[in-house]
């Protein structure tokens, strides 16, 4: 009998990075019955630092940079992601090889009295680790009172009656691929909340010039995705951005047309700039582009400084 071929996996140890993981896991192990795949569990600095917002915490690529490194060292083969925790430019010679078919991109509130958005009472506490999301919100409801909230999906959720909250934003997809769709009391807009960069899509990150392993994972790739998050991402890279600023961006595919949606706020969300770009699908790291100089015309620049400095 011939050995299989070993695959490890890269991941964090969270509960929903490893439901993402496995999911990887299974389908490369449906796809090629001579392989034998095993996660890596490696704990980033966003994983450590659990009493801090994420913004003050500081840099790009908090719950994936220990995982690259496991990469570049050879001690996993490939990395799986939630691509909104990934910075827009990879340490060479590393790359975004394959993105997954986007869940649910939405952002959804769970309340502690099944209560909407809309319907929350003045000053309600609102739970959330994400300044886009802060922006949003008190751009959308001036009058909350907006909590900070860091630790695993399980935990947050936990602590909408630990923390005294009246409410907390966790993103859709997470909560559906948890098995928990029924804790969610609504879904939000993106036109109330436009999701972060690449929200609901798993990024799967191997080396440049692993062509075996590179081919291997390419079934995995949804070109929609791909073509909708890149969009996206180009954006966030015309704008500096990190991944816990108040930068968004939306991008759809209708028609064989390209329709991407960006937005940047300050932190208290009096301040915000929006617009949106169309065309061809096969110009979408253009329209990402595009889409940010429009936004830096209209001042995301001034704002996007502002928040740097607080």
């Amino acid at each position: 009998m011939t050995a299989k071929k070993k695959l490890l996996i890269g991941t964090r140890s969270s509960a929903l990075a490893l439901v993402q993981a496995n999911w990887v896991k299974d389908q490369l192990e449906k796809k090629y019955s001579d392989l034998s795949v095993d996660l890596v569990k490696i704990k980033t600095k966003g994983d450590k630092i659990l009493d801090v917002p994420l913004a003050k915490v500081g840099g790009k690529g908090l719950f994936v940079k220990e995982i690259e490194e496991a990469l570049l060292e050879g001690k996993v083969d490939i990395a799986v992601h939630s691509v909104k925790d990934m910075p827009v430019e990879l340490p060479d010679p590393l790359q975004l090889t394959a993105l997954t078919k986007r869940a649910d991109p939405r952002d959804a509130l769970i309340s502690k009295n099944n209560l909407k958005l809309k319907d929350l009472g003045r000053g309600a506490r609102m739970g959330t680790s994400s300044l886009r999301r802060q922006s949003q919100l008190l751009h959308h409801r001036p009058d909350l009172n907006i909590v900070s909230l860091r630790g695993n999906l399980g935990t947050r959720i936990k602590k909408l009656d630990t923390e005294n909250l009246d409410a907390i934003i966790l993103a859709s997809a997470g909560l559906i691929r948890m098995g928990m769709p029924i804790k969610i009391t609504e879904y939000l807009s993106p036109d109330i909340l436009l999701p972060a960069i690449g929200q609901g899509a798993l990024g799967i990150e191997t080396k440049k010039g692993k062509e075996q392993i590179n081919r291997m994972v390419s079934f995995l790739n949804h070109q929609e995705t791909f073509i909708t998050v890149s969009a996206e991402r180009s954006f966030l890279k015309k704008l500096q951005g990190g991944c816990q600023v108040p930068i968004a961006a939306f991008g759809e595919s209708r028609d064989n047309r390209l329709i991407c949606r960006g937005l940047v706020g300050s932190v208290d969300g009096k301040r915000m700039v929006s617009d949106k770009v169309t065309g061809d699908l096969n110009n979408f790291e253009n329209l990402g582009i595009e889409l940010a100089e429009k936004l830096l015309g209209q001042g995301a620049g001034e704002i996007l400084e502002e928040v740097y400095t607080i």
